[in-house]
Formats: structure tokens, C-alpha cells, sequence
């Protein structure tokens, strides 16, 4: 069956930025994730689809591989269809520009710069990047959360050999287990010594005389893995979080990649952040301001009774100590600031009304003492 283009699986264009190719990702990794799709298989297959889409597409080396080769042989080239599973390798793939093509055209490719790529040695296995969605309390306080990969691991059938159990695995008589052959080429220059992939066995050094059945040679398998991940108290949004050897599996013995786990925190309904400190806002009605009052104040921990002084004026910030978020560093948590909003009521009965009007008018000049030098201020700019 011919393989579902990765632009058409995430729902974007190829010309998709990367921020493009992210956005898209995370919004069908969310819609399509196990943990809320439980017993749901076609939502499950989706989600392997969605995953295995993003981690080509987010690399710029394999986008670029994919763009060129299409669907079918890319996949093929990812199986071992190319020399040594690589579309690019020997002379005619030119990847990079300018003085990259010049030195390609005559020493065959990266050999001439004395660089190898062989692949007869351990290699190891590629980063991952998963993206996780926490609460505000969570990312405070911290989480275990338990995350789903879709990633390479090791063949469990060969044990990573890519050959059959029980058939000859020999070293390359070409180039007698290196991966690589010399050969010599005349250039403009003169005659040049130099080497490439051994054709024989595709740069890997060894040939299998029966690749596995199960990973057809590859020596991994693409698995989903459940994994627990600790979140510690005190991370923000964007914090990146490195999980070593959780990435794909290595080849050959080689070892595996990291996992790198960034976290998106939710928005709050009432509280803020910023750093340690979180900030919120409370509002009173003119009585408890004008004459002071304990009022109770919501915090990470629960609520709290804070004492709200006579006089406060709107828009007054007082601090509840140690009611913040703990720091990454030293654990030591921040402060709770809270923001005063003095709400005036809009519908009085006729009692009210005229309560405040008495107020006002045993009140006199001290019911708004900055009125008064305000309008001094005015007849004083107008003399």
C-alpha cells in the first residue's frame, strides 16, 4: 500500500515553517492521544501516524531527504533501501552548495575532506522531542506524568544484530570490515587517491547472508513505549526537560538518544505568574476598603485570611510571604501579590442612597481630600 504523504497527515502545506509543522503537530497529537482515546485503535494508529509524520518532518536533514524523495522512497531508504540506508551516499548526491559541490565533484564526496560516514560502526540513536501539557499547579508544585513514545528500540527478535537468528553474519571481503574503498581518480589537479562507500556491503562492513524478518535488517523496530517522566516543582512554559537515553535506539551496539520532553504550563482562571511570584487579583466592596477588613484569599495552598487595611485605595498590591512557587534552584518559593479591586455597587435601593448621601454630607471636605487639591491645581493653572 503506498505510504500517506507526512504533509497531508499533519494537515499543512509544503511550505509549512516549523512553527507551522509544531502547531499542527500538537494539536492532533492531543486529539488523537492514547490517554484520551482509551481502547479507541483506530485513534491509536493515528497517533503513531501523527508521531512518526512530525519526527521526519521537524528534522531539517530528513525533511530534506523526504521532499526530494517522496513517500515510498523514503521509506524504502529508511529500511536499508539506499547505500547503507543513505539516498545521498557515493558521487552522484550533492547536499550541500558552493564550495561543498566543487570539493564533492572532485574528491567523491565527504572522503575527500578526510571525513567518513561508514556505517560499520556503532551509531548512535536519534534525540526525541515530545511536548507536554501541565497545570499551573503542576508545573508549581511538580507531577509525575506518564507520556506514550512512538520510537525506534532495539529488535528484540535479532537483538539489534538487522540478521536472522542462526544465519552467517561475515566481514566484508571488499573492504574487508571498514565499510569503505580506496580507489583513484584523476582530476585537474592529478591523480587523487581517495575512498567511498564499499558497494558490497553498503558501508556497512558486514554482510548478512539472511536479513532479520522482523526489522528486515534494520535492527530496530518502530514501538510504542509508555514512560514516566518527573516534572520538578518550579518549571515555567517552554521549560525543556532532558530524559538521557529515552531517545531512538542506537544501531550496532551503539547507544541511544535523549528524550527532550518540553513543557506547555495552562493558563490559570485566577492566578498569574511571573518567575517565583504569582500574582492575583481580589476585589472588595468601598465599605471593607474604607474601613478595613480580613477577607479570605485563594492561594496554591488553599485559602488564606488576609488583613486588608483601613484606607486601601484600588489598585493597592499587599504580599502574602511564601505563598509562591518554589525555585528550581534553591526550592525556596516566592511571594503571593494581590491586587486590590474596589468595586462600587451599581444598583442602591432608596435606604442606601440616602445613607451615603448623609455620609457625604457630614463628610464635607474629608470624604475626597485629593478633590480638594485637585481643584486648587485647576484654579491655580487658570489665574
Amino acid at each position: 500500500m503506498a505510504k500517506r504523504d507526512y504533509y497531508e497527515v499533519l494537515g499543512v502545506q509544503k511550505t509549512a515553517t516549523a512553527d507551522e509543522l509544531k502547531k499542527a503537530y500538537r494539536k492532533l497529537a492531543l486529539k488523537y492521544h492514547p490517554d484520551r482515546n482509551k481502547g479507541n485503535a483506530e485513534a491509536e494508529e493515528k497517533f503513531k501516524e501523527v508521531n512518526e509524520a512530525y519526527s521526519v518532518l521537524s528534522d531539517e536533514t530528513k525533511r530534506s531527504q523526504y521532499d526530494q524523495l517522496g513517500p515510498d522512497a523514503f521509506e524504502q531508504a529508511q529500511q536499508g533501501g539506499g547505500a547503507g540506508g543513505n539516498p545521498f551516499g557515493g558521487f552522484g548526491g550533492f547536499s550541500g552548495s558552493g564550495m561543498d559541490d566543487i570539493f564533492d565533484m572532485f574528491f567523491g564526496g565527504q572522503g575527500g575532506r578526510g571525513g567518513r560516514a561508514s556505517n560499520a560502526g556503532p551509531q548512535r540513536g536519534s534525540d526525541l522531542r515530545f511536548d507536554l501539557e501541565i497545570s499551573f499547579e503542576e508545573a508549581a508544585f511538580g507531577v509525575e506524568k506518564e507520556i506514550n513514545l512512538y520510537r525506534d528500540e532495539t529488535c528484540d527478535h535479532c537483538h539489534g544484530t538487522g540478521a536472522e537468528p542462526g544465519s552467517k553474519v561475515e566481514t566484508c571481503p571488499e573492504c574487508h570490515g571498514s565499510g569503505y574503498v580506496r580507489f583513484t581518480q584523476n582530476t585537474m589537479f592529478g591523480q587523487m587517491v581517495n575512498e567511498r562507500p564499499c558497494s558490497k556491503c553498503h558501508g556497512e562492513g558486514k554482510i548478512v547472508s539472511e536479513p532479520c524478518k522482523e526489522c528486515r535488517g534494520r535492527g530496530t523496530k518502530k514501538k510504542n513505549k509508555h514512560l514516566k517522566v518527573k516534572v520538578p516543582a518550579g518549571v515555567d512554559n517552554g521549560s525543556r526537560l532532558r530524559v538521557a537515553g529515552e531517545g531512538e535506539a542506537g544501531a550496532k551496539g551503539g547507544p541511544s538518544g535523549d528524550l527532550y520532553v518540553y513543557l506547555y504550563v495552562k493558563q490559570h482562571k485566577f492566578f498569574d505568574r511571573d518567575g517565583t511570584t504569582v500574582i492575583c487579583e481580589v476585589p472588595i466592596n468601598i465599605v471593607q476598603a474604607t474601613l478595613g477588613a480580613e477577607v479570605k484569599i485563594p492561594t496554591l495552598d488553599g485559602q488564606v485570611t488576609m488583613k486588608v487595611p483601613e484606607g486601601t485605595q484600588p489598585g493597592k498590591v499587599l504580599r502574602l510571604k511564601g505563598k509562591g512557587i518554589p525555585s528550581l534552584r534553591g526550592g525556596m518559593r516566592g511571594d503571593q501579590l494581590v491586587r486590590i479591586k474596589v468595586v462600587v455597587p451599581t444598583k442602591l435601593n432608596d435606604k442606601q442612597k440616602d445613607a451615603l448621601r448623609a455620609f457625604e454630607a457630614i463628610s464635607k471636605d474629608n470624604i475626597n481630600p485629593e478633590e480638594k487639591s485637585f481643584l486648587n491645581k485647576i484654579k491655580n493653572l487658570f489665574k
